[in-house]
Parts: structure tokens; C-alpha cells; sequence
């Protein structure tokens, strides 16, 4: 089996964690946390260092990839430029728990994660670094940009059309057909039943737009996550890594 790391050793990553054991198609050597004590140990493994170790870890463990574990989409897309341009062929995989199912002619990109209980139904396209958290599904002809996630319980409908960097946050149902554009947050136990543009919060039932919202904004709020979006920023790198 490949030898993989996490990046990201909170609760999310722990759950990242436990769909790549149970998958079973890698094995994982530790995580890769800027904010834990170097040999800290999580669910039995070591954190081994920060990202800057990253040449370093790669050669002593024999490295072939690896999977950001950071629940908040624009932080992960900063981990994800952050790792490129201190590893720029660096490989991301992608992590399928044995409970969650990808239906015909679904299309994948990379650094996704599967949770236990999720579903993509046929001819959805997966882009990358996407969450599909527990027991979410995606119906038929769905489309997830790339760091966009959906949170635990959420239903849509079919021919979704999520931007980048959105997220559909906990318990919301969505009816068919919905197009969200990049930067979005739909609130938790909203009814979607319109479409919604770029840069704006919505909730309820009916969801309805309650303000705009500035690009990286957090929306899982931690004290670990303000200060980890307040660090040094990391040009932006391009990637090709899209579907």
C-alpha cells in the first residue's frame, strides 16, 4: 500500500482518518499540523512535523501522498497552495469510506473525502478537495466545484451546481435543479428551493440571502481557524488539477 499523511490533526482529521483505515487502500504514517507539538500522538499516530517538513518526511517515510483534512474550504485551498509550493507534484488522493456510495459515471477529481454514509449518485462530477460529509447525499447529474462540502444530513436533488469555495451547511435540503455560485454559505436547516449567487449567506426556510459575505471568511469558527486564516498568505498557485 502507498504510504500516506494527513494534513490536519483535529476532529475532522481524525474522521479523515478513520475512512482511510477502513478503506484500506493506504497506509497512513502520521499527520502534518502547524499547530500541534511535533510527536503529539492522535487516534495512535504521530504528528510528524509541519508542513515545511514536508521534503524531509517524504524521504524518511517514503511518502507518495496525502489528504488535507481541514474542514473550512478557503483554509483548505490555502493548505493545498501552501503544500504545492513547497512540494509542487506533491499527490493528493482521495478517501472512499466502505459506507458511502458512489453511484455510475461519477467522475472524480483529487484531495476529495467520501464520509461514512454519504452518496453521489450517477454522473455527478466530483472536482477537487470537495467534503461529502456523513450521511449527505448528492443526487443524479450533480456538480461540486473544487473546495466546495457539503456538511452532515444534507439532501439535494439532482443537477446541483455548487461553486467553489461554497458550502451547504448542516441538515439542509435542497429541491432539484439549484445552481450556487462560488463563496456561498447556506446556513444550517435551510430549504433551498432558488438559486443563489456568488459572495452571500442564506438561511432559512425558504432560504433567503441575509448579507454578502467577503472571500474567506470563516464560517467554522475556532480560535485555531481565525488565527491559521490570519497567518502569512501563500501566492496563489495554479493548479491542473481539475477535472
Amino acid at each position: 500500500m502507498q504510504n500516506v499523511i494527513i494534513f490536519g490533526a483535529s476532529g475532522h482529521g481524525s474522521v479523515v482518518l478513520d475512512c482511510l483505515e477502513k478503506e484500506g487502500k493506504f497506509n497512513v504514517i502520521g499527520f502534518v499540523d502547524s499547530f500541534k507539538k511535533k510527536g503529539t500522538i492522535i487516534n495512535g499516530y504521530q504528528v510528524l512535523g509541519s508542513e515545511f517538513d514536508l521534503p524531509f518526511l517524504i524521504n524518511r517515510f517514503n511518502i507518495s501522498g496525502g489528504i488535507i483534512a481541514i474542514g473550512d474550504n478557503w483554509i483548505r485551498k490555502q493548505i493545498a497552495d501552501r503544500i504545492m509550493k513547497i512540494v509542487p507534484n506533491f499527490s493528493f488522493v482521495n478517501t472512499v469510506h466502505p459506507k458511502a456510495i458512489i453511484g455510475k459515471d461519477v467522475l472524480l477529481g483529487c484531495g476529495n473525502v467520501f464520509m461514512p454514509g454519504a452518496i453521489v449518485n450517477a454522473n455527478s462530477i466530483i472536482h477537487d478537495f470537495c467534503i461529502i460529509n456523513t450521511n449527505s447525499s448528492l443526487g443524479h447529474d450533480g456538480i461540486m466545484d473544487s473546495y466546495s462540502s457539503l456538511a452532515p444530513s444534507v439532501c439535494i436533488g439532482g443537477n446541483l451546481k455548487l461553486g467553489r469555495f461554497s458550502a451547504i451547511s448542516l441538515g439542509v435540503n435542497v429541491i432539484n435543479g439549484i445552481e450556487i455560485g462560488e463563496h456561498t454559505v447556506i446556513g444550517a436547516g435551510s430549504l433551498v428551493v432558488d438559486h443563489f449567487g456568488n459572495n452571500v449567506i442564506a438561511y432559512g426556510s425558504p432560504a433567503r440571502i441575509v448579507r454578502k459575505r467577503l472571500v474567506g471568511e470563516p464560517y467554522l469558527s475556532t480560535p485555531k481557524k481565525r488565527q491559521l486564516s490570519e497567518k502569512e498568505s501563500f501566492e496563489v498557485i495554479p493548479s491542473n488539477l481539475s477535472v
